[in-house]
């Protein structure tokens, strides 16, 4: 089983930055993909940056050139870099990772983050 802790939420103003991260601890072989995800009251959760075990990056449209996922394998932590934030950045972010444990495979969840920009 893997365990994930989120921290670096918080308020901002509008144009300010936040750094998210996400420690990942139990009996870890590997981690292949790491993404981030973020769900505003009243929608559904969206994907908002991810990296694959060969730092291969993804991006929708709407965080392009603002946000930076990255990852350190040697602390199974993957971190999100927000920077010019916008108040429609507004959200609970949650991170997710595709593990490779002694006891099998696992796709999981933080706990989640909430992220409030102010205009």
């Amino acid at each position: 089983q893997v365990q994930l802790v989120e921290s670096g939420g918080g308020l901002v103003q509008a144009g300010g930055s936040l750094r998210l991260s996400c420690a990942a601890s139990g009996s870890i072989f590997r981690i292949t993909s790491m993404a981030w995800y973020r769900q505003a009251p009243g929608k559904q959760r969206e994907l908002v940056a991810s990296i694959t075990s060969g730092s291969s990056t993804n991006y929708p449209d709407s965080v392009t050139g603002r946000f930076t996922i990255s990852r350190d394998n040697a602390k199974n932590t993957v971190y999100l870099q927000m920077n010019n934030l916008k108040p429609e950045d507004t959200a609970v972010y949650y991170c997710n990772i595709f593990a490779i444990t002694r006891l099998g495979a696992f796709d999981s969840w933080g706990q989640g983050t909430q992220v409030t920009v102010s205009s």
